[in-house]
């Protein structure tokens, strides 16, 4: 089983039309999203439609939740974004309004996590706290006592999103990034992982090319034998097709665009 991870669209259409577009090339069976769909950038319609069409599921972000319900410990940018998204999406309810409620309903069905195949517990934080924690890679070394409850809440793998930074933590504790071992990051029998396939629409590790990555496992038990593989994968797009996308609307604020450039 080929699965696709993609996390972090962030309503950045070009970016994410191009990974689903190498996705595509790739081969995969099927395609899984860890949440924050919309927030920042200037396509929420097109990318919530998008992955309602082309994902076998999707997780509830801080973003998602944001935009349907209440933006809570947000920066101002960011909170602006998620008003103007809300305004976007209920907008079309005059133009649509069957299509509107059919894409309300499915970002209200959002779950906050998912157990895939039985060895991958799905969250878009940690399993702690699955919409909002923060699982950054400086807390293998900062914050061990951190990292070792978080590996407490699962039995083998791990996948999460929300840093928009794509790499490995393992249980020595250290965390991987992708150039450690060549992206592709090979499991080990009786070690537990965690796994982020880092941002489709708004990289954050100073590499502004989209990140999503490709899991294989044969199946349930496969991981736990270390007989899995995650595949982490960059594609270039075209980034100030956005970054002017953003310019053009009042609304949301011009640095949300200009950080794409240099993916921070």
């Amino acid at each position: 089983m080929r699965t696709a991870l993609i996390s972090d669209i962030h309503a950045n259409l070009a970016a994410f039309e191009v990974v689903l577009a190498d996705i595509d090339r790739r081969g995969v069976d099927r395609i899984v999203c860890l949440g924050d769909v919309v927030g920042y950038g200037p396509d929420p319609v097109a990318c919530v439609d998008l992955v309602a069409e082309r994902c076998e599921w999707s997780l509830m972000g801080n973003h998602d939740f944001g935009v349907l319900y209440q933006p809570t410990n947000f920066n101002a940018a960011a909170e602006q974004a998620a008003y103007w998204s809300r305004e976007r999406i209920e907008s079309e309810s005059t133009e649509d309004p069957e299509r509107a409620r059919q894409r309300l309903d499915y970002l209200n069905r959002l779950r906050v996590r998912v157990m895939m195949d039985e060895e991958f517990l799905c969250v878009h934080g940690t399993p702690r706290r699955p919409i909002n924690e923060y699982l950054f890679p400086d807390d293998a070394q900062n914050s061990p006592a951190k990292l070792e409850q978080i590996f407490d809440h699962f039995d083998v793998a791990c996948l999460v999103g929300h840093t928009h930074v794509p790499g490995v933590f393992i249980d020595d504790p250290d965390f991987l990034r992708p150039a450690e071992f060549d992206n592709v990051f090979r499991f080990e029998s009786g070690h537990k992982v965690v796994i982020n396939p880092g941002s489709v629409g708004q990289p954050r590790d100073l590499d502004p090319r989209a990140s999503y990555a490709i899991l294989e496992c044969a199946g349930p038990g496969r991981a736990a034998a270390g007989e899995a593989s995650v595949e982490f994968i960059r594609c270039e797009y075209d980034v100030q097709r956005t970054v002017d996308r953003i310019r053009a609307i009042p609304s949301l604020n011009d640095w949300l665009g200009e950080r794409l450039l240099e993916g921070r």
